[in-house]
């Protein structure tokens, strides 16, 4: 290892062991985010917040009682160590030792690593430092085939995965500095007016902490560069991608249409219409690159036929309502296409298995989801029920689910408290979104 990499990791060392954490917005969990003697993996998109919570992580040990040199911090984005491989990582040890404060202390080193899929190799350490059994790791990126298949094999079973997303609609709130009710206890008209306004407003700007508060400009602009980053790096530069233009027809596409059903014959035919030449194996695999990267979401159909599963075509949806007017080449606002999406990702959220559900009748309900103890729940969503005939549709289909499903608890969501129908099936809840995404803080 050279002299200018050997100084940067042990500056980041020192700073780490010393250095005021830096300030944030606490991140919201599902679960649990440590397991003794496993590795625990922060995925997620680039900018999400994964490096917000390696510090909380290390803040909340601190206000427990441990000492700060007790948690390094090291950040593989520095570019003075980007030739380093896993081999070279031994040095960190060495130098903690070294740098460490002094002073007895039994309780175990926490190391963090962010954005460690940059090394090849840096499985190998990390199963070391849990061997050795005086270590705690916490690692993050931004590719979920990296950390959950390659490192999660070499540790044969000792990784433990969190996955963050933008900021959810509690996290924005705390973010500007307002006070997050508990819709449970019911609201005041004014209060429950204003956060209307907040919800709509959230869900057209997004989640990303950095686009928080931005005019629409420079939020538009800050998202299309978190775009092209991930394009470029966790993409064309992880996969050695060559059909660059292919894969940036594809990316405007589903973040353009989010939540449509997508076809990857249909857009391969599509593409060979306008003269880009690309074959229809690669759509499939530029597909699973996006997905892998957090840049989209993907849903299949809920079916017990592996054949039909694969036949029949996928919904995908952005990761973050904020992307969708970028890549809305009409230029509308569709509060419906922002509020399914907003509501899958908060699945995602509380770590719910999704699917959505095209019944023996033809009706489609959005999301089949079901907890991690198993229990499914059948979800429709729809931003307007005031019109009569809408509201009747969407039961319909919910209703309709259920006798596939009579096991799920039905559910409807929409925009405003003043959409809810005022007579419903007694099997079926209904509430605005904004609560219902409140209730599960």
């Amino acid at each position: 290892m050279d002299t200018r990499s050997r100084q940067a990791l042990s500056e980041q060392l020192v700073r780490s062991c010393h250095a005021p954490l830096p300030q944030f917005t606490r991140r919201r969990v599902a679960g649990r985010h440590h397991f003794p003697g496993k590795a625990t993996a922060v995925l997620g998109a680039r900018r999400a917040g994964k490096t917000t919570f390696l510090h909380q992580v290390r803040a909340e040990r601190i206000a427990a009682g441990a000492r700060q040199g007790r948690m390094p911090y090291i950040s593989f984005e520095d570019e003075r160590i980007a030739d380093l491989d896993g081999a070279a990582l031994g040095f960190l040890t060495e130098e903690y030792a070294r740098v460490a404060p002094s002073g007895a202390d039994a309780s175990p080193v926490v190391w963090c690593f962010d954005e460690i899929q940059l090394f090849p190799g840096c499985e190998r350490f990390v199963r070391r430092l849990l061997d050795e059994g005086e270590s705690e790791v916490f690692v993050s990126g931004s590719s979920a085939q990296m950390l959950s298949l390659e490192v999660a094999t070499s540790l044969r079973g000792r990784g433990w995965s969190v996955l963050m997303h933008p900021f959810g609609f509690d996290e924005a709130l705390r973010h500007a500095g307002l006070t997050v009710p508990d819709p449970v206890g019911g609201t005041v008209v004014q209060e429950r007016l204003a956060l209307e306004r907040e919800f709509r407003n959230w869900l057209m700007a997004g989640g990303f902490p950095e686009a928080q508060g931005l005019d629409m400009a420079s939020r538009a602009q800050l998202l299309r560069d978190h775009v092209d980053v991930a394009i470029l790096r966790d993409v064309v530069e992880r996969h050695d991608v060559r059909n660059v233009a292919g894969l940036r027809w594809l990316v405007r596409h589903l973040l353009g249409n989010a939540g449509a059903l997508f076809s990857v014959e249909k857009f391969h035919r599509a593409l060979k219409s306008q003269g880009v030449a690309i074959a229809r194996d690669t759509v499939h695999q530029l597909l699973g690159y996006l997905e892998d990267c957090f840049l989209v979401r993907v849903v299949w159909m809920e079916t017990a036929s592996e054949r039909q599963r694969m036949v029949n075509p996928r919904k995908v949806y952005p990761v973050d309502t904020g992307l969708m007017p970028i890549f809305d080449r009409t230029g509308r606002a569709n509060l419906g296409h922002a509020l399914e999406t907003a509501v899958l990702v908060e699945l995602e959220r509380r770590r719910m298995e999704v699917a959505y559900v095209k019944t023996a009748d033809g009706y489609e309900v959005d999301f089949l989801a079901r907890t991690p103890d198993g229990r499914p729940e059948l979800i429709q969503v729809c931003a307007d029920l005031g019109d009569p005939a809408t509201a009747r549709r969407e039961l319909r289909a919910l209703q309709s689910a259920g006798e596939e499903y009579p096991d799920a608890e039905l559910h409807l969501i929409t925009l405003y408290r003043d959409d809810v129908p005022p007579s419903l099936p007694q099997c079926v809840t209904c509430q605005p979104a904004w609560e219902w995404m409140l209730a599960s803080r």
